[in-house]
């Protein structure tokens, strides 16, 4: 089954990039590009009229590079990948709320009693057969039917749910990575707008500083939207792990609660 599941992902992200710079480049192209355009220019003169005019920020003007666009598409990408995420761990918190395992308070399970219980949680789809709780339970069953040692049982079920924690916990490893790579671009624009803007120092020494307040504003500009992209990230993968947290917890609750305190051995 996870040969086939990774495959599935891979496209989903591919795909998700594709999409996300197909989308930000086009909302780039027809409405911001063009809208700060005509802001710097009316800016410019209401400064030509007017000395003393202070310029208002403008969102338009703030978002307008390159470097902002690629954090956007970075972004919209990490939110595409942390809502399949999210969406598979719904899909497995609902087995939570279904009787996999049938067993009435005082009832005792016994070895032999285990491939009946077995063949209930293996009746369900094979993508449903593939998730945590019922991997943890069907190894529960299997371990308990060939050793008949309930702590054995109990061991091996959080050696399961360490491991699928690991598991998720690696897989957050691309959503850090776009969280750390976006602060970085806005760097990379930072030293950009420095850079140009050291290139005009003559043109600021004879009193043109038109030019040199531009490049900085690109510098500071792409820094400011940046690390905004990137808190706002921490904060939804912080989240998501968090819900992986209490999947595992409680699939593991679970176990202990529905099987193994059940368990009898001869």
């Amino acid at each position: 089954m996870k040969k086939k599941n990774i495959p599935i992902e891979f496209v989903f992200q591919l795909f998700a990039l594709i999409i996300s710079i197909i989308v930000v480049h086009a909302f780039y192209v027809s409405v911001v590009r063009p809208n700060a355009a005509q802001v710097i220019e009316e800016q410019a003169a209401l400064v030509a009229e007017n000395p003393d005019y202070v310029k208002e920020r403008s969102v338009w003007v703030l978002i307008k590079d390159l470097e902002q666009e690629s954090c956007f598409v970075l972004m919209f990408w990490a939110l595409a990948i942390m809502a399949f995420k999210a969406f598979k761990i719904l899909g497995e918190r609902r087995l939570l709320d279904v009787d996999l395992v049938p067993v009435a308070d005082g009832m005792r399970i016994l070895p032999e009693d285990t491939r009946e219980f077995a063949r209930q949680v293996q009746a369900l789809p094979e993508d449903r057969q593939a998730m945590l709780l019922p991997r943890a339970l069907l190894n529960a069953l299997r371990r308990f039917a060939s050793t008949r040692n309930i702590q054995d049982v109990a061991t091996s079920t959080h050696t399961i749910c360490e491991s699928e924690a690991e598991r998720l916990e690696s897989e957050l490893s691309m959503i850090r990575y776009i969280s750390w790579a976006i602060p970085s671009i806005g760097f990379i624009g930072t030293v950009r707008g420095i850079g140009e803007a050291l290139a005009q120092a003559d043109k600021a020494v004879q009193g043109d500083i038109a030019g040199v307040t531009q490049s900085l504003g690109v510098a500071f500009n792409s820094t400011f939207i940046a690390l905004l992209i990137s808190i706002f990230l921490m904060f939804l993968v912080h989240q998501l792990q968090l819900v992986q947290e209490r999947l595992v917890f409680d699939s593991e609750a679970y176990c202990d609660e529905k099987l193994i305190r059940h368990l009898k051995a001869d």
